[in-house]
This record gives structure tokens, C-alpha cells and sequence, in this order.
């Protein structure tokens, strides 16, 4: 459809067709009518405007999406289509690992090969938009949905961010009914709640703002992302859903985005309960003002808008704008000449969970997966070494992350099985040891969704079984971690240690003398302080995912080598957070002689660095950095320099080295971090082989937000290192010319 003949069907609609384009409701409500009585009294919401409604969220399979299409658009007097969204975070069928353990990969080619997979399935099933990438930068692994974020890191976020985006939606969406349509989220801030604690205040300087949180979200926005969701939380004072800042004058002004603003899930409502907004029909004009166009799981927008119009409050051109968004992006997705956009059960079958794509998920999980320790060289398993699998998580299939709705589990590869690939059997001995929590209570109302009636007996069965297994054994697997409700949304900790029987079957086990390879499966950083001691190798799995369990056997058994690195930092306690590696220098830094020991900025019981730092992560090889040079020792505005350095495979194993590159400014209008990540690249490098690596430092790379706040950078010395990880760099300086 051409844009005169979308204003012209904009034309012809009334008020109350335009406000009901604005309303964004889940699947229970387009059910028969008697079915959904419930949902409608609940939020207070009339058929009519379910008849007329602008999108429906969470409603999967192409059998199903087809009939909700068809039957609403029986009803359409305007014949315009039900735009159909989800959450469809990092897998649909087949699963990729969380958003962190992708961040982990530092590849964002690969991270854009991974959603095209899931753009591919999810609209084979009649998807047609997806409520992904969450860009929220994160510093603090209190907060349970830090499993959604790539890390701590603006210019890594922002990267992966892009690749996201671009694997969603492809070029362009109307030439392919393989992709989706992209809703970057949560903006702006979520990741930065006071305390860890979900939905909690967020309360920063607009510099930090800039210059840390909005990154990601612009680079989403700069790549052509169709959507952004609203966070819950304030942005100065202000709910983001009722923040015209941030909604109007940043997104739709300064950026230029033209496409789609939704709220979170009743996020509107919610204005109310901050106390920015008296009643519902207040809440309707702060949202519209703000710039909010689409209205999620509440009846603010379906039944206070048209009040607000008709007495004038409210400008009528405001509901225009909003309605030819949504039109506009139900264009872009081809949805008035095919509106189920090629999804059907046929392609289904041939689609989801296929050969090519699990091959995919493998990869990816191989490369999400950081090697923190590995002493002695335990690790790889040799051929000749008998081995016990133990601990919860030893062959559990959930293991693909709280936000994989729609996962297969019965297709999910467990450890235990990628294992036994392996190895041959008389060598191999399993035990469960325990379950992977004692009281599924902590989980609240998700623990009726689990079996949690474990007896006394079964206990020490499994108990008995692993010290059997462990001491046939001579090298232990111990799969321990989290639950996979333990994280996600709603799952703030403030205790991040692995529930304390699953230390109690680590410590038995410990007493045999035997080496243990502790594999961890967890959605956030945990802290490791107390246990890095007692075991030989340790692996940070996450949740990896539908291939999880060949991806990890490949690993264990030196079939291919660790490339995963950190890209979020592992705090020795939580009293340490947040910890992360940009900081800036204090007054009193730790580093810097000539004060008395007691009188800097530090901790009387804990060092002020990470356990494990952002960037770090072992390889079954060594790469040794040497030979550091710059082109030239300065430049000006418009020009650039080349920062080189050679990387050698000084092991025995090929192996891939992600190389990365950080920059400090020595002096600025403002405090400037200790270092930044400017960037990286991963590179294969065979044993004994030397690579150059190669960087482009340009005047756009050393920009910063100023004291006048101008986003530009300043003439003066800059430090440029390059290294293993954030704490292991080679150092130069160079000089940015007036």
C-alpha cells in the first residue's frame, strides 16, 4: 500500500477506530467470546474495541495465528489486519544461549546469524514482531534480568545491539516474510534499579544517561529497529512511560525515530501507582504526550481517549500520529496484501528445529561458554580418564533460560547425553547428587509449575549414588547452578551463592582428593569466592540452550577449543557491587603511593577488583601480545592513526583470541573512566603462528558527552591498550592535536 492510500484509509477511520490501533492485548482476549468474558471484566474493556484493536501479543503457531486473523478480520469494517507480537528473546523451537552467554561470544556475526534463525522460525508460526533485543547495560547481578543483557559494557551492548536488529529484520521487511520486526527495549535506564530490585527507582545524571544507557538503544534505532518498549521505571523523576524527554524530545526528535512506541506490560496503568498521574484518564494524556503510541494489557488508552479528544484536552492530531505509526509499520510487514504473512503449519514442519538450525545453536553455545579455571591442565578430558557426571544439573533439559517460552525441552541435548557422545560407556558413571533447590518456595508462584516433592529418601539416594560414581571416578563433572527461575524478571537475589546444599555435595565431594570440573549454569554472575579453591576447572555455561549438551562435551573433551570471554564482571561478594571494569579514579585511588594505606579508596575486607573481570575468559592455548606501535604518535580532527599488535599461538592447540582494544583519556573537561572498550575482534590463530591485529583509531572513537555537555572529544594525551581481557593490556600513548 503507498503512503497516500495509508492516509487516506487513516482518513476514513473514526476516533474510536484510530484509538483502538493503539491497543496491544494478549491472545486469551480474541478466544470465543465466552472464553474471554474474564480477560475483558478485568481490564475493563468492550468487545467493540477487541474487534477494532491494533495488535495481540503472545499468541503462537501458525494453526492459531491464522484463526485469530481470520476471525478478526471477519470482523474488520476497514479491513485492516491484527499486527501479532511476542516475546521471542533468543530462541522460538530451537533456543539460543541467554543474551548474556551471547555476550559472551564477543561475535556479533555469529549473534546476527542466530537471529535470523529465530526471525525465520518465529515467522513460520505466524509471528510477525518480536519484543527483543533488551539492550539494558547492566552493573549490578542482583537484578534477575540481567540474563537478558549482553553485559555491563555501552560500546559491546551497542554492537550487539546493531546485530540483533539487522538478524531480525533483515534489509528490509517487506521483501521477506523470513523476518521480523525488531522492538529494542527497555528504554531507557531499566537496567539500573536502585538495589538490584525489579521495577525499582532508577536515579542518574544525564552525562551517565548519555553516555553509559542510551548507547545501545540508539544503535538499535540507528539500525532500523520498528519498535521500542517503555521501561517501568523513572527516568529523572519521570516513569519512562509518561516521559516526554525522553520519548519525544530524545527518540522521535534528536534521534529521529519514526517508528512504534509501546509500553511494557500495563506500564501505563502504572503511572497511577508512581503518583505522576491522578486516575486513568490522566494517565492516558500523560502516556499520549509523552509520545506513547501503543497501550499494552490495560484499557488507559481504549476508554479515556476519546473522553480526552472530545473535551479538548487531548489533540486529536496526537491520536493521528500514533495510528499512522502503527499502520504504517503493519505496511512495512506486507500485512495488507498477505496478513499471515506466509505463515503456515507446512513451513512449520520444515523449519522449526531443523538440521541447519540446531547446527547453529551448537556453535553458538560452544562460543558462549567462558573457561575461568583451569588448573593443572585438567581440562581437556583425556580418553583414558574414567569420569563421574554429577549434581542437578548433570541431565536437566531445562536449561535454555527463563525467557524461552516456546522451547522444545524434549529436544534439548543435556549434558549427560552430550557426554556419553563421548566417552565410552564403562568409563562413564552418572549421578543426579541432589536437586538443584531444597525449597522451591523462593520461586513463588513459579514453583507450582515444577515437580517439587522430593523426599528424604530420594535425597540420600542421590547422595549415596554421587559418592559411588565419584569414587570410581578419576576426574569429576559437577554440574551445578542456579534455577532457571532464579533469574529472569521478578528474580532480584541479594544472596548470589549457589544454594547452600549444592555447596554441601561439592564439599563431600571435595573430601576424595579427586579433580573436579565445576560447570555452572546460571543466568548472572555468581559469586565464586568461596568455592574457586576446591576445584580444578571452572566453566560459566549460562544456559546455552537446545544444543547445550554437544556443545559442552565438544569442550570437555577437547573436540574444540574455550573462545568465550566475560562480558560482564564476577564480584568477589555482593557487598562489592557494583563492580565493573570502566570506572572512573577517585582522589584516593588504590594504585597511587604516598598515602597511608588506611586513607584510600578501597575495602578493609575485599579487594576493590572483580573475581573474574569483564573480558577475561582461558583457552586451551596461550596467545602471547608483543610489539605494540602506533603509526604515528598523534593526529588531528578528520584524521587517524593505526594501533598494531602481534598475537602468537604460543600453545599447541588452535585456538580464537579475542583481541581487545581500550582506550583512556588522561584529562577531560569531566572524569573519564579508567579505561573503555573501543574495540575487539576475534581472531583464529593456529599454534606457533604470529597475527597482526589491526585498529582504526578515529576522533569519533575518543568522543565523550563534555561539561557543556557536547558530545565531542578534547585535545590532549590518550592511553591506548590492547590485551587478553580488561585487566591484561599492553599500553602506548598517543595525542589528539587542537
Amino acid at each position: 500500500m503507498k503512503e497516500e492510500q495509508l492516509l487516506h484509509l487513516l482518513d476514513s477511520m473514526t476516533l474510536e477506530e484510530k484509538i483502538a490501533q493503539l491497543v496491544l492485548l494478549t491472545g486469551e482476549f480474541f478466544d470465543s467470546e465466552e472464553r474471554s468474558i474474564g480477560p475483558k471484566q478485568k481490564i475493563g474493556i468492550t468487545q467493540d474495541v477487541i474487534d477494532m484493536a491494533g495488535a495481540v501479543y503472545n499468541v503462537f503457531g501458525a494453526e492459531e495465528v491464522v484463526k485469530i486473523q481470520s476471525n478478526y478480520l471477519k470482523k474488520s469494517k476497514k479491513g485492516i489486519p491484527l499486527l501479532i507480537l511476542a516475546d521471542i528473546i533468543h530462541g522460538y523451537k530451537t533456543v539460543f544461549p541467554i543474551p548474556l552467554g551471547l555476550g559472551s561470544t564477543w561475535n556479533p556475526d555469529l549473534v546476527r546469524k542466530c537471529m535470523e534463525i529465530v526471525a525465520d522460525e518465529t515467522s513460520a508460526s505466524g509471528v510477525q514482531g518480536t519484543f527483543s533485543p533488551m539492550v539494558d547495560l547492566v552493573r549490578d547481578p542482583r537484578w534477575g534480568r540481567v540474563m537478558e543483557s549482553t553485559g555491563e559494557d555501552a560500546f559491546l551492548n551497542s554492537v550487539f545491539s546493531a546485530a540483533m536488529v539487522k538478524g531480525f529484520q533483515g534489509e528490509r521487511l517487506d521483501t521477506s516474510n523470513r523476518s521480523i520486526a525488531s522492538c529494542v527495549k527497555h528504554f531507557a535506564a531499566y537496567g539500573a534499579p536502585e538495589g538490584g530490585r525489579e521495577y525499582n527507582t532508577v536515579d542518574m545524571s544525564e552525562r551517565r544517561l548519555r553516555q553509559d544507557y542510551l548507547p545501545a538503544y540508539k544503535a538499535a534505532v540507528d539500525s532500523g529497529c520498528e519498535m521500542v518498549m517503555t521501561s517501568f521505571n523513572t527516568v529523572d523523576g519521570v516513569p519512562a512511560t509518561g516521559n516526554k524527554w525522553l520519548l519525544r524530545d530524545i527518540l522521535k526528535e534528536e534521534w529521529g525515530f519514526e517508528g512504534v512506541v509501546l509500553s511494557d506490560y500495563a506500564a501505563t496503568q502504572e503511572l497511577i501507582l508512581h503518583g505522576v498521574a491522578e486516575d486513568e484518564l490522566d494517565a492516558a494524556r500523560l502516556a499520549i504526550e509523552a509520545g506513547l503510541d501503543m497501550d499494552m494489557k490495560t484499557s488507559v488508552f481504549a476508554n479515556n481517549l476519546l473522553e480526552l479528544v472530545n473535551k479538548g484536552t487531548v489533540s486529536e492530531s496526537l491520536v493521528d500520529q500514533a495510528a499512522l505509526r502503527v499502520l504504517r509499520l503493519k505496511n512495512k510487514l506486507g500485512l495488507f496484501e498477505d496478513p499471515y504473512r506466509g505463515a503456515s503449519v507446512e513451513r512449520e514442519q520444515v523449519t522449526l528445529l531443523s538440521e541447519n538450525n540446531r547446527k547453529m545453536a551448537r556453535e553458538a553455545a560452544a562460543q558462549s561458554v567462558v573457561l575461568l579455571k583451569n588448573d593443572k591442565g585438567v581440562l581437556p578430558i583425556q580418553p583414558d580418564k574414567k569420569v563421574a557426571l554429577i549434581g542437578p544439573y548433570s541431565d536437566e533439559k531445562m536449561i535454555c533460560g527463563m525467557w524461552a517460552i516456546q522451547a522444545e525441552y524434549e529436544a534439548v541435548v543435556t549434558l549427560k547425553e552430550g557426554m556419553k557422545r563421548q566417552t565410552a560407556e564403562a568409563s562413564f558413571f552418572h549421578a543426579k547428587g541432589c536437586d538443584i533447590l531444597e525449597d522451591y518456595s523462593v520461586l513463588g508462584g513459579m514453583a507450582k509449575y515444577l515437580k517439587t516433592d522430593t523426599n528424604p529418601e530420594e535425597k540420600e539416594v542421590y547422595l549415596s549414588d554421587a559418592m559411588q560414581a565419584a569414587e570410581q571416578s578419576d576426574v569429576i563433572v559437577l554440574a551445578l547452578g542456579e534455577h532457571m527461575f532464579q533469574s529472569g524478571e521478578g528474580a532480584s537475589r541479594t544472596e548470589l551463592s549457589l544454594p547452600e546444599h549444592q555447596l554441601t555435595l561439592l564439599d563431600k565431594l571435595s573430601l576424595l582428593g579427586k579433580p573436579i570440573v565445576l560447570i555452572l549454569f546460571t543466568g548472572r554472575p555468581l559469586v565464586l569466592t568461596g568455592l574457586v579453591n576446591k576445584v580444578a576447572s571452572i566453566v560459566q555455561a549460562w544456559y546455552p540452550g537446545t544444543e547445550t549438551g554437544n556443545a559442552l562435551a565438544e569442550l570437555l573433551y577437547g573436540k574444540r577449543n574455550f573462545s568465550g570471554k566475560l562480558s560482564i564482571s564476577f564480584p568477589h561478594s555482593v557487598g562489592q557491587i557494583p563492580v565493573y571494569y570502566n570506572e572512573f579514579s577517585t582522589g584516593r585511588p588504590l594504585s597511587v603511593s604516598g598515602r597511608s594505606e588506611r586513607f584510600v579508596s578501597k575495602y578493609l575486607d575485599a579487594p576493590n577488583a572483580p573475581l573474574f573481570p569483564f573480558g577475561y575468559g582461558l583457552s586451551y592455548t596461550n596467545f602471547e601480545y608483543s610489539d605494540l606501535r602506533l603509526s604515528h604518535p598523534s593526529f588531528s580532527y578528520g584524521d587517524t592513526i593505526q594501533l598494531s599488535v602481534d598475537v602468537t599461538n604460543t600453545g599447541e592447540m588452535s585456538g580464537a583470541e579475542i583481541v581487545q582494544l581500550y582506550i583512556r583519556d588522561v584529562t577531560g573537561s569531566v572524569v573519564r573512566p579508567v579505561k573503555e572498550l573501543k574495540g575487539f575482534q576475534k581472531v583464529n590463530i593456529e599454534p606457533g603462528e604470529t597475527l597482526t591485529v589491526l585498529f582504526i583509531i578515529t576522533e569519533e572513537l575518543l568522543r565523550f558527552y563534555t561539561l557543556e555537555m557536547e558530545y565531542k572529544a578534547e585535545p590532549g594525551k590518550f592511553i591506548a591498550m590492547i590485551g587478553t581481557s580488561s585487566d591484561s593490556l599492553l599500553e602506548t600513548e598517543f595525542t589528539l592535536l587542537p
